[in-house]
């Protein structure tokens, strides 16, 4: 795996993965919880739904903080 970071990283955590896309002409980043991970691929829950990422597509990832809670209007 591209970061070690990632596979010391306990399942359920909030991680940030920067991941190659396009045939690695560009890099995005996703945000979220992650929920699997094995050695071909990385599994991310977002609010929008699961993102399923090749484990050598990985530029860079982490664990980050909880969200900040919203405030109320």
């Amino acid at each position: 795996m591209t970061t070690s970071r990632l596979a010391r990283t306990d399942l359920g955590t909030r991680v940030v993965v920067r991941y190659l896309i396009e045939d690695g002409a560009r890099a995005t980043d996703v945000i979220g919880i992650l929920v699997h991970r094995d050695h071909a691929r990385l599994v991310v829950k977002t609010p929008d739904g699961t993102v399923d990422i090749p484990v050598d597509a990985v530029v860079a990832g982490k664990p980050v903080p909880a969200a900040p809670h919203r405030r109320p209007r």
